[in-house]
């Protein structure tokens, strides 16, 4: 039993205990009203400073936020030089074997000769110049063509009325891309049909077709690529394919298509802008800027657009042809040029004259005014209106004095040149199912070799056989 004397102690004891707690709890009560004192002192001096920085667009003016952005503004990375930005632009031009205009672009700047990096670019062109041969063989450059791409292989070869004739003359894009992979890595470079001959004049005044001359470094070799009906016909739509050709906000070229939902998106759906794309990638896939030739005919309008006399009553008659010159001329400016494929599609060689003659009257009335100046006639289902002869008769001459100079054909030979004394003709390779299917087919009389490996290019997406 706790005595009197220990009771007294314990009380003694638990009083200092309990006015000590009470002394801790009054100071953390102080230390806490000055916390909160000094908070608002704070705040409130930083309300007041930050009401200088008010402005419409930043009511608030918090130290913070203008702090952050004098950081921002320290951070921001300097932007090219005038200098720094002509360099890239030369660079590129000779990156497609275009030294000289490089060069002179440099040199033409005011200020090439305090620019001590200018001068050093001038020099690494030169060097490179330096080691271009001249390509000894002109006779042998092939032309590689194509139809419209299938961007939607389950549309394409959906079982439908067209789907046979898709599979045998389309190609589709994952074919497409590979192909052009491969002839890249084989060297090969686009050139334009006109950087093989062109027509001269003698002093005499005669016109003549003479070979011209294209310097590559060695060991590459050029081609000719182009595309047939790319018109995007009203039979296709809901197909699978691109409907037209468009020039995006910032000046590139792409493709739309009219989707099921009656929505219509953009992108890379056709060669077009498949190509833009990879040269930009790879500017040593063309010579001096040089894309395809864009073979049009013009019964359903051009480039997507329903631009014909035919199609006159429609609401967007007007603005389709103010469009489609507006594409046509930025993919002039951008290296593509055009073909007459024909105004209306047809057999040229069984055809009377006549009709021939109809026929390119409306190309030249219709479509040419859209594009400018065309000189190169690519004949409709890859017929010819002659033989392997050198040309002569009255379509030759009709079409010569309407201004074609060129003519192309289909063939399947790796090339096939003609030079004329006043054309050019040139065989062209169709790189589509029914090819690709007949060297897989007959690999002992495959045409296809030099530019790729069908077998690792061929779409399983396909149907098969293709017939």
């Amino acid at each position: 039993m706790m005595s009197g004397r220990s009771r007294g102690i314990g009380n003694r004891a638990g009083y200092r205990r309990r006015r000590a707690a009470a002394r801790v709890l009054q100071w953390i009560f102080l230390v806490a009203i000055l916390v909160v004192l000094l908070l608002g002192i704070v705040a409130g001096i930083r309300w007041w400073m930050g009401r200088g920085n008010e402005n419409p667009e930043n009511p608030v003016g918090s130290l913070q936020e203008t702090e952050t952005s004098e950081e921002s503004s320290e951070t921001e990375p300097e932007t090219d030089s005038e200098e720094e930005l002509l360099i890239a632009q030369t660079d590129r031009m000779a990156a497609m074997y275009d030294y000289d205009r490089a060069i002179e672009t440099l040199q033409a700047y005011a200020g090439y000769e305090d620019s001590a990096e200018m001068k050093k670019a001038v020099g690494r062109y030169e060097e490179e110049k330096a080691k271009t041969v001249e390509y000894p063989d002109m006779d042998k450059i092939t032309h590689v063509f194509f139809h419209s791409l299938i961007a939607d292989t389950s549309k394409a070869f959906d079982g439908g009325s067209t789907s046979a004739g898709y599979n045998k003359v389309m190609t589709t894009i994952d074919e497409f891309n590979k192909i052009m992979q491969s002839m890249y890595e084989r060297g090969f470079v686009m050139v334009d049909i006109h950087d093989i001959a062109k027509i001269e004049t003698a002093e005499d005044g005669t016109e003549k077709m003479v070979y011209q001359k294209i310097y590559l470094p060695e060991g590459k070799k050029p081609f000719v690529l182009s595309q047939d009906d790319v018109s995007y016909y009203e039979y296709m739509t809901g197909d699978g394919f691109a409907n037209r050709i468009v020039v995006t906000e910032d000046g590139e070229l792409t493709c739309e298509m009219d989707m099921d939902d009656g929505s219509v998106v953009q992108g890379d759906f056709d060669m077009v802008p498949l190509i833009e794309k990879f040269v930009k990638e790879h500017p040593d896939f063309s010579y001096r800027g040089a894309k395809g030739m864009l073979c049009l005919t013009g019964y359903n309008g051009i480039l997507g657009y329903r631009t014909d006399t035919e199609y006159a009553n429609n609401p967007t008659y007007a603005q389709d042809i103010e469009t489609a010159k507006k594409v046509a001329a930025v993919l002039k400016e951008k290296g593509w040029y055009f073909g007459s494929h024909s105004w209306g599609h047809i057999h040229m060689y069984e055809r009377s004259m006549e009709a021939v003659q109809t026929d390119t009257e409306k190309w030249k009335t219709r479509v040419e005014p859209l594009l400018g100046e065309v000189d190169v006639m690519v004949y409709p289902f890859g017929e010819d209106i002659g033989d392997w002869h050198p040309y002569k008769g009255e379509k030759f001459e009709y079409l010569k004095s309407m201004g074609f100079d060129y003519f192309c054909n289909v063939d399947s030979a790796k090339y096939w040149i003609q030079l004329g004394s006043n054309y050019m003709r040139q065989g062209r390779r169709n790189l589509d199912g029914d090819r690709m299917w007949l060297d897989m087919q007959n690999p002992e009389k495959e045409k296809l070799s030099d530019l790729f490996d069908v077998k690792s290019v061929f779409d399983p997406a396909r149907p098969t056989p293709v017939q």
